[in-house]
């Protein structure tokens, strides 16, 4: 027996399993279910076809989750590759059609002639946590964006002045709309007495918001449409909006704990830009494993910072940003080098410098972070913390 190869396609209460051999003739094709026995026998049958199995999987988690455990801790190599890349391979392939087993198929095949598909392995408890954590965080902020969001409409819609003068991500404009939302209410209370209302409930800088808020007050006298029900809406978003800014925060402290307890904790926290926060959602993208992307330019390309060329006949030397890369590195990396523009001289001379070049705001901070991945790769391979001066050059 020789070398053969498995392609899972992976769904939430089933998956399908085509094993294939060097000649790519199928010698399996099965359905089975989102069990661990039914998987586990899958797992003895194909390694009783072959003497050595490579697999490769359309999810890295989620519905596939237990498949990939069952695989790592029975020491099989796992390699990834993602939906659309076998969208677009399948074309290449006899036959209109898509079903599971073709799609099982393709994968098969593609893991048995490609060699730059992403390897899995499994994560630390620590990575897997901050998964977890900064996902849930994610999905809050989005929330949180939609409620603001709904909250400014509907105060427009009654109150225009008061939703132009608050400034509705910070708690104390949140907390005066859950008690006040009118013109005529505000008007009513007076500024002296809607100040003592607002530092009864521990409101900073109470008397310039109060303030603010009757002045606005003071510019409109029409009772608008469908004020009162409107009002009763502006109440309950701003309590919304109020929760969900607790619970992020709660769910910061969790993620800071968990962070504080990864080795490189010190090491990616130490770059200019990169905090508890983004330095944790680094760690989610990434896994922490550096030796999995072999090299800094791939790390790049995965986090969507290296341009790629878009050559054509004469035409040569052009780039343009990737399409496929994680959208949730590159959100990090971005963000970070942003924030290192302020943080850092370094980073500031950098940008200024690309600016000059010619290039556009966007173009200067995607520079600046695939430089800065260079930096932080090296930091991780060697194990020390961020300084303005290498060892290096201070040894020269």
């Amino acid at each position: 027996m020789a070398a053969i190869w498995a392609g899972i396609d992976a769904g939430k209460t089933h998956h399908h399993c085509v094993v294939i051999d060097e000649s790519g003739r199928r010698l399996l094709s099965r359905r089975v279910a989102n069990d661990e026995p039914e998987l586990l026998e899958l797992l003895t049958d194909v390694l009783a076809l072959g003497d050595e199995v490579t697999w490769g999987i359309d999810l890295a988690d989620g519905g596939a989750a237990l498949a990939i455990a069952i695989l790592l801790n029975h020491d099989q190599p796992v390699h990834y590759i993602s939906g659309r890349a076998i969208h677009r391979a399948s074309e290449s392939y006899r036959g209109e059609g898509k079903t599971d087993a073709k799609d099982a198929a393709v994968i098969a095949d593609q893991v048995r002639i490609r060699r730059d598909l992403h390897p899995l392995r499994a994560s630390d408890e620590t990575v897997i946590d901050l998964k977890i954590l900064t996902g849930r965080r994610m999905d809050l902020v989005a929330d949180r964006t939609r409620t603001v969001n709904r909250l400014r409409a509907q105060l427009t819609g009654i109150f225009p002045g008061l939703e132009r003068a608050l400034d509705l991500t910070n708690k104390g404009p949140l907390t005066l709309l859950t008690g006040y939302q009118t013109p005529a209410a505000i008007r009513r209370l007076g500024a002296k007495r809607l100040e003592t209302w607002l530092r009864n409930r521990k409101v900073l800088r109470a008397d310039q918001l109060a303030q603010a808020a009757v002045e606005a007050a003071e510019r409109q006298h029409t009772s608008l449409p469908g004020e009162k029900l409107t009002a009763q809406m502006v109440h309950t978003l701003a309590k919304e909006v109020l929760a969900l800014n607790e619970q992020v925060a709660e769910l910061d402290k969790l993620i800071e704990a968990r962070f504080r307890d990864h080795q490189h904790f010190d090491v990616i926290t130490s770059m200019p830009g990169l905090g508890i926060i983004l330095g944790a959602e680094f760690l989610a993208a990434t896994g922490g494993d550096m030796s999995v992307f072999g090299t800094p330019d791939r790390l790049a390309g995965f986090g969507g910072v290296a341009p790629v060329p878009r050559d054509s006949g004469k035409i040569s030397g052009n780039l343009r940003r990737p399409q496929r890369y994680n959208r949730r590195l590159q959100r990090v990396l971005y963000t970070s080098a942003l924030f290192s523009i302020r943080r850092s001289e370094e980073s500031r001379r950098f940008y200024d410098r690309k600016r000059a070049e010619g290039k556009r705001h966007t173009q200067a901070v995607l520079a600046l972070a695939r430089r800065r991945v260079n930096v932080l790769w090296a930091l991780l391979r060697d194990g020390r913390c961020y300084e303005l001066t290498p060892p290096t050059a201070l040894a020269a």
